[in-house]
């Protein structure tokens, strides 16, 4: 006799497959510093450039934009220095360091046993409210980001590392911000 199992038991089953290893405990946040300082030096040693995240995804989503609408990409002067033409938008090195983010944190979470489908709140607010919540606050950091032409990790690490007088102004900004904020959202977490 045969069993048919549901679909929808097919992918909880492979995800908790991924998900069955114990949980490591963090590295300690002085030796991580120190890594992500030797990995950031080696990457201005290598590559002449710094770490960021969202010029990839800047350029992953110029790639849908390019094979819906060309004639904007090569309409607007910003998105013709990446797109447009016989230019690929995928032909650069933050497209790579920001899939090898994903994939490299993605491993790290395997590996350290701290994959798990889960939504963090506080016990005010319902799991939808804290979906849109964490929608509206993304939505405003990518746009900050490409208004201020840089993600908190370019400006931060590879601007600050070499005092961009910019980039230390912007995390100052981002820091006040954020303190100044958090008065507003601190029942998402209380």
């Amino acid at each position: 006799m045969t069993t048919l199992s549901s679909p929808k038991a097919e992918p909880r089953r492979r995800f908790r497959i991924l998900s069955q290893r114990a949980a490591k405990d963090y590295v300690n946040p002085y030796w991580a510093g120190i890594f992500l300082g030797l990995v950031l030096f080696l990457a201005f040693l290598i590559t002449g450039n710094g770490l960021g995240a969202s010029g990839g995804l800047n350029r992953l989503l110029l790639v849908v934009e390019d094979a819906i609408a060309p004639e904007h990409v090569d309409r607007t002067a910003y998105l013709l220095t990446m797109a447009g033409g016989a230019k690929n938008p995928l032909d650069s090195w933050i497209v790579f360091l920001t899939v090898g983010t994903i994939f490299g944190g993605f491993a790290a979470g395997w590996r350290n046993g701290r994959i798990k489908l889960e939504t963090n709140k506080g016990p005010q607010i319902s799991k939808r409210q804290r979906w849109l919540m964490a929608f509206v606050g993304g939505s405003l950091m990518g746009y900050g980001a490409r208004f201020a032409r840089g993600c908190t990790s370019g400006q931060a690490l590879s601007g600050g590392a070499v005092l961009s007088v910019g980039s230390w102004a912007f995390m100052f900004a981002v820091f006040g911000g954020g303190y100044a904020l958090a008065y507003f959202v601190r029942k998402l977490w209380n």
